[in-house]
């Protein structure tokens, strides 16, 4: 079964900022994050069941990088819905809460 996937505001602001942070000290690292980012969604398209962090929000860890994305899944509408890409060394009262 494939999953369609549905980047919130948040998550596609702090996609859009941690690509503009390394894009400031490298001219790979922002074409290495959106290609790791894009093997992430081609994964959660097709299996998103990862462990549940709290709740029912779920956490995918981006190889190479230090971020996760965090996420639902609607298996009624067969979507993934990315709340936030979260840094893994910010302060983690701020993750994403349901």
């Amino acid at each position: 079964m494939v999953y369609k996937i549905i980047v919130s505001p948040r998550a596609q602001k702090e996609i859009e900022n941690a690509i503009d942070y390394y894009a400031l000290y490298s001219e790979d690292a922002p074409v290495n994050f959106i290609a790791v980012l894009k093997d992430a969604n081609g994964t959660l398209e097709t299996n998103p069941f990862f462990r549940v962090r709290y709740k029912n929000v779920r956490a995918l860890k981006l190889k190479n990088f230090p971020h996760s994305l965090y996420f639902t899944i609607n298996e009624d509408k067969n979507t993934v819905r990315i709340l936030s890409c979260f840094h893994n060394k910010r302060n983690t009262n701020k993750r994403p809460r349901v």
